[in-house]
């Protein structure tokens, strides 16, 4: 299939506000979820005030196959069983003017990755937006959400993984210095079905992403990745939900973060949920921060509730430190120099949660070049001069 066009605007009075809305006050900062973000950054995406429309344009270069459509917001599949997660996910949903639906039709093997690039011209008005990405019983795909240029977004997006089915998902955060985004992802996955989510986040002045994994059968089995570089002033955050309310399931969070600069700041919370029901379940997740510069800050919170004894696993670690000065000394002993050592050992962090993306056996071209974009991206975050 081709490259299809849309463009995603706000327009909604505030009359149309959907009842989700109403459920979730206004922030104060106050609040567990909210108490690590700067609130008056997020130029008005969590208020009550009507806000001037913006734009973001969106494209999809779908697989053979695969099918894309924009639809109007009161098609039928565009928010089925969809749950915001706070005030923000909620506004997007009251005021997307159209859902972006992407179907892998049940069986199907796409050959190569689906990208959707999600383009801001400017940061003037707020826009918001709706993904569904619907993969059919034993449907195997790679989709690549590409978030570039300037805007003041909210989103949400739907992934639905049918029975025996794999998708690996990566959505990368690429913005201009200016931008602010925040961007919550609903997984839901089905009997003996597989997920991996790779979460992005390199460009932006503020950007939240907040994926939740639930099962909707046993087997399933979800990883989220997660790699992130925060600069000068830049606030990076990720938010993460896994909620086991199935027998046998499995779970895996890695997420990987750097901070230079002065106010850098990250921060990653993962909550596990491991229900009653939930028996044999298999979970770990894990949060490490290389923090390279004075004046930079990683908040990293693991939370794990476990409410039956019958599982096969369930554990988490989070770390953050500087680079160790044992690996530098053993590289510069054998001649390499300082900032060449230094490069090598930030590689070598992210270098192995790099080489994890994509399904094995569907390791197709567009999953090469989004690796080797990845590390480049690492790169040039490497060669800023920190402030």
């Amino acid at each position: 299939m081709g490259s299809l066009q849309g463009a995603v605007e706000s327009t909604a009075p505030v009359s149309r506000l959907h009842e989700h809305r109403s459920e979730y006050p206004v922030p104060t900062g106050r609040e567990e979820e909210w108490r690590f973000t700067p609130l008056r950054r997020l130029r008005g995406l969590h208020g009550a005030q009507p806000l001037p429309s913006g734009k973001v344009t969106v494209e999809v270069d779908a697989a053979p196959g695969v099918t894309a459509v924009h639809a109007q917001r009161d098609h039928p599949r565009h928010a089925t069983d969809f749950e915001p997660a706070d005030r923000v996910s909620a506004q997007a949903f009251a005021l997307f003017e159209e859902a972006l639906i992407v179907n892998v039709p049940p069986e199907t093997v796409a050959s190569r990755t689906t990208v959707i690039s999600i383009r801001g011209d400017d940061t003037s008005g707020a826009a918001f937006g709706h993904t569904v990405i619907d993969v059919g019983h034993n449907a195997r795909a790679v989709v690549v959400l590409d978030h570039q240029g300037s805007a003041t977004y909210a989103d949400n997006v739907e992934i639905v993984v049918g029975d025996g089915a794999a998708l690996t998902l990566v959505s990368v955060q690429d913005w201009a210095d200016d931008a602010v985004h925040l961007s919550h992802h609903q997984a839901t996955l089905g009997r003996d079905a597989r997920l991996q989510h790779t979460t992005v986040t390199l460009g932006g002045d503020v950007v939240r992403v907040t994926p939740d994994v639930r099962y909707a059968g046993p087997g399933g089995d979800a990883e989220l990745l997660g790699l992130y570089f925060a600069d000068a002033g830049q606030h990076l955050e990720h938010r993460l939900f896994v909620d086991h309310a199935q027998p046998n399931c499995r779970s895996r969070v890695d997420y990987k973060g750097a901070l230079q600069g002065d106010q850098a700041h990250t921060v990653w919370i993962g909550d596990v949920l491991i229900r009653p029901e939930a028996t044999g379940t298999d979970t770990y997740e894990r949060n490490r921060n290389l923090l390279l510069t004075d004046g930079a800050r990683a908040d990293s919170v693991p939370n794990l509730e476990i409410l039956t004894g019958e599982v096969v696993g369930a554990g988490h670690a989070s770390a953050s430190g500087r680079l160790e000065d044992h690996q530098l000394f053993y590289l510069m002993a054998r001649g390499i120099p300082m900032e060449e050592a230094r490069r090598l050992v930030i590689q070598g962090f992210f270098g192995q949660l790099i080489a994890k993306i994509g399904l094995p056996g569907l390791r197709d071209q567009g999953v090469l070049n989004l690796q080797d974009r990845i590390t480049g991206a690492v790169e040039a975050e490497l060669a800023r001069e920190p402030r």
